[in-house]
């Protein structure tokens, strides 16, 4: 039986093993290659065909629109699925990519459930879906979705997040960071945490360049550990949105009782691209002068 060669392109190394893990657990004969972004996955494919390329947009060196344009220039690649991995879903976005000869999107966050199905949708087009086992095992519901190692995403070990002192429910518009929180941010700090489930409204409590203290107000179903989410911050007076990709790394109550009506999450950044990276900085430098500067501070 021929195999079937997947090329996975992000700059986040867990979003490549959620990718990877996947196709792996639906699909056991497949053949996965990854690419740390564009460039280094031009370069792998002037070597060697591939069935599919699964690409994340913005990367650093070369971005999956880059690369998706470059693709359709090469004979060898011109009918080759190119899956776009992104959370960028806006209208001119999806525009730019199909008049650039885009296959499909899956967008982040996403569950297991919309990769495989997306995956399938591709193979089948173009015939190869047959060239994989019948015999592959149930998918992972999307609650157990996650890194092939969880040493790997914790450095070995579980990091748990000590309850905040017992105090008022904060309220819905505006909760008040505790005196031991990093700088609160502008706008009150409000953002949007999409999950595979669904959307949450959010706080972000503590932001840096490695993750973000987020509150939210506790509902159905539960926010889970190691999840993979999208974090939306409006950026600027333009009404820009900045999408920062990464994973919950932990999650506790924000009052010590069972029924406490708001949760604490660590959102965990994936992130690489410089351009996201100087975002963050610069909402970082924004909270701490504000923290300096601002009235009673």
């Amino acid at each position: 039986m021929s195999k079937v060669n997947v090329l996975v392109v992000d700059d986040a190394s867990f979003i490549r093993d959620l990718v990877k893990k996947g196709l792996r657990d639906h699909f056991p004969g497949i053949h996965i290659e990854e690419a740390t972004n564009g460039r280094k996955a031009q370069q792998l494919l002037t070597r060697q065909g591939v069935d599919l390329i699964l690409c994340d947009w913005e990367m650093p060196e070369m971005s999956g629109l880059e690369l998706l344009t470059w693709c359709r220039q090469q004979d060898s690649l011109k009918t080759v699925p190119f899956i776009m991995v992104t959370s960028r879903g806006d209208k001119e976005n999806v525009v730019q990519a199909i008049q650039a000869g885009v296959s499909d999107f899956i967008g982040k966050p996403f569950s297991n459930d919309q990769l495989t199905t997306k995956v399938k949708k591709a193979l089948s087009r173009t015939g190869k879906l047959a060239a994989l086992t019948s015999s592959a095992p149930k998918m992972l519901s999307s609650g157990a979705f996650a890194n092939d190692s969880l040493a790997a995403l914790t450095g070995g070990r579980a990091e748990v997040i000590k309850p905040a002192a017992p105090a008022a429910a904060p309220r819905a518009a505006a909760p008040a960071p505790s005196a031991s929180s990093a700088a609160p941010i502008s706008g009150r700090g409000q953002a949007q945490l999409r999950l595979p489930s669904g959307v949450l409204a959010c706080v972000i409590k503590a932001i840096s360049l490695k993750d973000a203290h987020l509150l939210v107000r506790r509902g159905d179903p539960l926010p889970q550990v190691l999840e993979s989410a999208v974090l939306d911050l409006e950026q600027g007076e333009g009404g820009e949105v900045a999408r920062l990709n990464g994973y919950l790394h932990a999650l506790a109550a924000l009052e010590p009782k069972p029924d406490s009506e708001w949760l604490q999450l660590t959102f965990r950044f994936v992130d690489r691209d410089p351009q996201k990276l100087d975002y963050l900085s610069r909402l970082i430098a924004r909270g701490t002068a504000q923290k300096h500067f601002s009235p009673g501070a």
